[in-house]
């Protein structure tokens, strides 16, 4: 089984084999951010960090293409839509929404919740099943909605 860095090695590396800088330089910002968070921490990343790193990393190039696209600068939103779909190679399988609404329902019925004063509990409780598979703010509203 290979981890996601090495996973993430051998993608810039093929990239550089085929030439593709775009990619290259996509991946060489993900290893610098992955670097920058083992050298502070003095700590060595295993697949769940590396997958927050990708996540963030995933999630800024969401809120650019849509600052880019409301400034009327289609030409940088495209381009930050080439890295996001470099990067999202990296993130797990997506859940389907009946996925989520059933992993959601057993985990309300699980931790007992009956109010919005019980939300946090089960966010908590989901947040490590939904990393890179769910958007986080998505099942929020989710969870808002069914214990509303």
């Amino acid at each position: 089984m290979t981890t996601l860095k090495t996973q993430i090695t051998d993608t810039l590396k093929n990239a550089m084999r085929a030439k593709d800088m775009a990619v290259v330089t996509v991946i060489r910002g993900l290893q610098a951010a992955i670097k920058q968070i083992e050298v502070d921490e003095r700590i060595e990343l295993d697949d769940a960090q590396v997958l927050s790193v990708v996540e963030k990393q995933v999630k800024q190039r969401k809120e650019s293409i849509k600052a880019f696209s409301g400034a009327g600068r289609e030409d940088l939103a495209s381009k930050e839509q080439a890295e996001l779909e470099v990067l999202s190679q990296f993130l797990p399988e997506a859940m389907t929404e009946d996925e989520l609404d059933s992993l959601i329902e057993q985990t309300i019925t699980a931790q007992g919740a009956t109010s919005m004063k019980d939300m946090g509990k089960v966010m908590n409780s989901l947040r490590p099943i939904i990393a890179g598979r769910a958007d986080p703010s998505q099942v929020s509203a989710k969870i808002k909605a069914k214990l509303a």
